[in-house]
C-alpha cells in the first residue's frame, strides 16, 4: 500500500506503531478463542467484550463506511426484541438476543479495526488458522478414539472438535482451509509440505464432522475459488499452474477420503450421511414440510413468535436461516437480514478482484461468506460466531477500499486545483 493511499498510517511514530501492534495481537487472540466454544457463554464472549469495551474507551473509530452493517444488523435485532413482545412466557430469550446483539456488535468491531489497519488481517488469518488446526485434530483423535477423554470433542459419532455441534465445527474449518489452499496455489514450494499437511488436517476434520452442510460449503468454496483466480490472474503460466496443483490436491484427497473409507466404522457413517435426504428430513413433519410450515405462519405472525419457540412448537429448530429470520425476528428481521446479505455480497463482488494489499483476505471471506448464504437454506446460521467474523471481515476490505477511492478522489481533486492555479499564475505572467 502507498502512503499516498492512506497518508495518515504513513505518518506513524515508533510508540504509536508499538501500540497499534499490541492491540492487534490481543484481536488475533480472540479470534484464536473462536475455536473454543465448548461450553457457553466460552472464553471468547467474555475476552471479547472485555476487548470490545477496552477499544471503546480508548478510540474505537467507526466510520460511515460500515453503516449500512451497524444500521441494518441493529433493525435485525430490535425485530427480535419485538418478537419477543408476542410471547406469553418469556423464558430465556433475553440471553439469546443479548448474544445476538452482543455478534452483531462483534461484527461491527472487526469491520472497523480493519478499516482502521488493513495489516491486521494477516494476524486474523493466522490466528483463526492456528486454532482451526488444534480443534480439528482434537476432533480426529477424538473420533479416531487415539486421545484420552477424546469422547468430549465427539458428538452422535461425529467430530466436532471444541464445540458444541458438528455441524458448527465443520464449517467453521473451511476459511482457514481455503487460506492454505490460496497458499499453495501462489505461494513458494518451500512452504508447500507445511501448508499441504495443514490442508489436510482441516480437511479431514470437515470429512469426519460428517456435516453435509461443511461438506457442500467445502466443496462450493474450493471450486469457487479456482474460478476466481483463474479469471483474476491473466498469465498463461500462472493459470497452468493452478489448474496442475487443484488437479493434484484433488487425487490427493481422493485418495485420503478412499483410506479413510477402508475403515468399516467411516464407510458405514459416510454412506448414511452422505444421502442427499435423510430420513427425518422427508418425513412426515420433517425438515422440509416444517420449512413449508414456518413460511406459512409467518403470513399470520408478522412479528414472529419469538426466539426459539419454533424449536418448542415443532421439537425440532427451524434448521432454515431465512425461516429462523422470520420466526424470531419477525418479518421486520427477515428483512433487514436479507437486505444486509444482498448487499454484503453485491458491494463485496464489486470490489473482489481490484489489485489491493488486502485483495486476497477479501476474496477468500467473500467467497466463504457467499458459501455460507448457499448452506443456510439447510442449516440456521443464526449464533455462529464465525459468520460474524466473516462478516466484519468482508466489510472491513469495503470499508478499505471505500477510502482508497475516497483518497483518490481527493488527491485528483487537490492536484485539479493545482494544475489550474499554475495555469493562472502562468496566464498573469504572459499577460504581464
Amino acid at each position: 500500500m502507498t502512503s499516498a493511499a492512506f497518508p495518515a498510517q504513513a505518518a506513524f511514530q515508533p510508540h504509536r506503531a508499538a501500540i497499534s501492534m499490541l492491540a492487534s495481537l490481543c484481536v488475533a487472540f480472540g479470534v484464536f478463542l473462536s475455536g473454543f466454544v465448548i461450553q457457553e457463554p466460552a472464553p471468547y464472549e467474555v475476552y471479547l467484550a472485555v476487548l470490545i469495551g477496552i477499544w471503546a474507551i480508548f478510540g474505537l473509530k467507526i466510520s460511515r463506511h460500515i453503516a449500512p452493517l451497524i444500521a441494518l444488523y441493529i433493525v435485525f435485532n430490535i425485530g427480535g426484541m419485538l418478537s419477543i413482545l408476542t410471547m406469553d412466557e418469556v423464558k430465556d430469550t433475553p440471553m439469546y438476543m443479548a448474544v445476538s446483539l452482543f455478534l452483531a456488535f462483534t461484527a461491527m468491531f472487526f469491520a472497523a479495526i480493519i478499516e482502521a489497519d488493513h495489516r491486521r488481517l494477516r494476524l486474523i488469518f493466522r490466528a483463526y488458522l492456528a486454532a482451526a488446526i488444534i480443534t480439528a485434530l482434537l476432533g480426529i483423535l477424538g473420533y479416531l478414539g487415539v486421545l484420552p477423554g477424546g469422547e468430549m470433542f465427539t458428538r452422535y459419532g461425529r467430530a466436532m472438535g471444541a464445540f458444541q455441534d458438528p455441524n458448527v465445527f465443520g464449517p467453521y474449518l473451511v476459511l482457514p482451509a481455503l487460506y492454505l489452499m490460496h497458499g499453495l496455489l501462489t505461494g513458494t514450494l518451500r512452504a508447500a509440505p507445511l501448508r499441504a499437511v495443514g490442508l489436510t488436517i482441516l480437511v479431514l476434520g470437515v470429512f469426519f464432522s460428517f456435516s453435509r452442510a461443511a461438506w457442500g460449503l467445502m466443496a462450493i468454496a474450493m471450486m469457487l475459488l479456482v474460478l476466481t483466480m483463474l479469471i483474476k490472474e491473466r498469465t498463461g503460466a500462472f493459470r497452468l499452474k493452478i489448474l496442475i496443483m487443484t488437479l493434484i490436491g484433488f487425487l490427493l484427497l481422493v485418495g485420503a477420503i478412499i483410506i479413510a473409507l477402508q475403515v468399516d466404522q467411516i464407510a458405514e457413517l459416510f454412506s448414511d450421511r452422505a444421502k442427499l435426504v435423510q430420513s427425518y428430513d422427508g418425513a412426515r413433519l420433517g425438515r422440509f414440510e416444517r420449512h413449508a410450515i414456518g413460511f406459512l405462519m409467518a403470513m399470520e405472525h408478522p412479528l414472529g413468535i419469538g426466539p426459539l419457540e419454533f424449536g418448542l412448537m415443532w421439537g425440532e429448530d427451524t434448521h432454515n436461516i431465512w425461516l429462523k429470520a422470520l420466526m424470531d425476528y419477525g418479518w421486520l428481521g427477515f428483512v433487514s437480514y436479507l437486505a444486509l446479505v444482498i448487499w454484503t455480497l453485491v458491494l463485496g463482488f464489486r470490489f473482489l478482484l481490484r489489485d489491493r494489499p488486502w485483495q486476497p483476505y477479501l476474496m477468500l471471506a467473500y467467497i466463504v461468506l457467499a458459501g455460507h448464504a448457499m448452506i443456510g437454506n439447510v442449516i440456521d446460521t443464526d449464533h455462529w460466531r464465525h459468520f460474524y467474523l466473516l462478516m466484519g471481515i468482508v466489510w472491513g476490505c469495503i470499508a478499505l477500499e471505500m477510502r482508497w477511492q475516497s483518497n483518490l478522489r481527493r488527491q485528483a481533486s487537490a492536484a485539479a486545483v493545482s494544475q489550474a492555479g499554475t495555469r493562472g499564475r502562468a496566464g498573469i505572467a504572459h499577460a504581464g
